[in-house]
């Protein structure tokens, strides 16, 4: 199957997801708080670790396949922090401490900065 396939149906169903657990939460009664976003970051990284992890202990034909619909697509849907949860491991594994800091501290500070930046030009105020 056509990786983009692929990676769009994984897509799909992991921001079904994604809204799902919103609704559930906020039926619950929590709706002043992101804790679905808080619920949705710490699985989707559980389940990015179980998969590769798998993936990489049993090597199976389809791991092409499988990263691509289920990394890329789903749990990437469904959670853009799992997959930067698995680039900070990756790096921190490699031993790249220097790189591994940079990359949390540029992510975190910069997506930060960036969403405060586009508010402010939508909103027409002075940076």
């Amino acid at each position: 199957m056509n990786g983009l396939l692929l990676v769009g149906a994984g897509g799909a169903i992991g921001a079904m997801g994604r809204y799902g657990v919103g609704v559930f939460v906020t039926r619950l009664g929590f709706s002043g708080f992101p804790l679905a976003t808080i619920i949705v970051n710490i699985f989707g990284s559980l389940f990015m670790g179980l998969f590769i992890g798998i993936l990489a202990k049993t090597l199976p034909v389809w791991q092409n396949e499988a990263r691509l619909f289920i990394a890329i697509g789903l749990l990437g849907g469904f959670t853009t922090f799992s997959a930067f949860s698995l680039d900070v491991i990756t790096l921190f594994e490699r031993g790249a401490m220097m790189q591994t800091g940079f990359y949390v501290l540029v992510s975190t500070i910069g997506a930060i900065l960036a969403l405060w930046t586009g508010l402010m030009i939508a909103r027409g105020l002075p940076l």
